[in-house]
């Protein structure tokens, strides 16, 4: 049975605006010793607003890393002490000016659990309202659209969407809806 490891001494490396990170001494299962290096990032939310049309609500968005423009569920980063449920609203609002209704928690999802320790909450619900303005941040611009939960279920199975948590969540919720 794996009982873990345990950490024998935590090394910052790095602080940042969004990650920090450190490199921790651990003992191995086996009594070996052993290094981890661990990104910390504050963890995120992402929502599946559904239309009464059965469309979900998308973002087009520039993602530095990639270099590209991805399609993405709307989503974004915690504050610090920021309580999910409210962080997610927040969110739908800013990024696509809708609010919604019946929210439902759809679970965690461990991005990349091998280094980093984000944590992804994930979040559906019906769209109540479309009519508001986007409120981005300063260095954020979004485009919005509407995909068919159908059309969204064939972009991912042809690899369209490379975004994980955009690809679990639409998979989810066209099970739930069926």
């Amino acid at each position: 049975m794996i009982n873990g490891e345990k950490t024998l001494n935590r090394k910052d490396i790095f602080a940042g605006r969004i990650i920090t990170v450190h490199v921790d001494d651990v003992e191995l299962e086996n009594g070996q010793p052993g290094y981890r290096e661990v990104v910390d990032h504050p963890g995120g939310v992402c929502v599946a607003a559904v239309t009464g049309k059965r469309e979900l609500l998308f973002v087009r968005q520039f993602r530095y890393p990639y270099h590209e423009v991805c399609l993405e569920l709307p989503a974004g980063k915690l504050e610090k002490g920021e309580d999910p449920a409210e962080a997610i609203k927040r969110e739908l609002r800013e990024e696509t000016g809708c609010t919604g209704r019946n929210w439902q928690f759809l679970g965690n999802l461990y991005p990349t659990p091998g280094y980093c320790g984000e944590i992804i909450r994930l979040w559906c619900c019906e769209v109540e309202n479309e009519t508001g303005e986007l409120d981005l941040d300063e260095d954020e611009f979004v485009e919005c659209e509407k995909i068919p939960i159908d059309r969204a279920v064939e972009m991912v199975m042809n690899n369209e969407i490379p975004d994980a948590k955009t690809q679990v969540l639409i998979l989810k919720v066209a099970r739930l809806l069926g």
